[in-house]
């Protein structure tokens, strides 16, 4: 993997995408959850972008221990990249809610919608899984902000 690109190190330009990213699909995934009629038209956005949000993770991890590797350690950095780790404990059910919350807007859409009680299980659970990602992500990205401003 490069280590930058335009003598940037790569580590903050994907870091910057999944920042944005994993919380603009757990409001997506928070939102379709609760409002399950919107679910056929903006499933399929939020869908794509949790699954490039999933996708880009693993690469800023690997990209975060490069940096790491490059300019030595800290605390403030050991601590990030201690966080940094498990991104895709975050990111992954993130965006599998994402597809499944798609995927039953597609059942609704062809009349094949499931019962209400599960439906209401799958809104909740979404709900916790955009609340956890979401939080995730603040708690890896402070540390990272701290690390460098620091």
């Amino acid at each position: 993997m490069p280590e930058s690109v335009g003598g940037v190190p790569i580590h903050p330009l994907v870091v910057h995408a999944v920042v944005v990213l994993i919380p603009l699909t757990a409001f997506g995934v928070a939102v379709l959850s609760v409002v399950p009629k919107w679910r056929p038209r903006y499933g399929v956005l939020v869908a794509i972008t949790g699954v490039v949000a999933a996708a880009l993770a693993p690469i800023a991890k690997l990209s975060g221990q490069n940096l790491k590797d490059t300019l030595g350690e800290t605390d403030l950095v050991n601590r990030h990249a201690d966080l940094g780790t498990n991104v895709l404990y975050g990111a992954v059910p993130l965006a599998v809610m994402a597809v499944v919350l798609w995927w039953l807007g597609r059942r609704a859409e062809h009349g094949q919608p499931l019962p209400r009680a599960i439906s209401l299980l799958v809104g909740a659970i979404g709900v916790i899984v955009a609340i956890a990602a979401t939080v995730q992500i603040m708690l890896i990205g402070h540390t990272g902000a701290e690390a460098v401003w620091s």
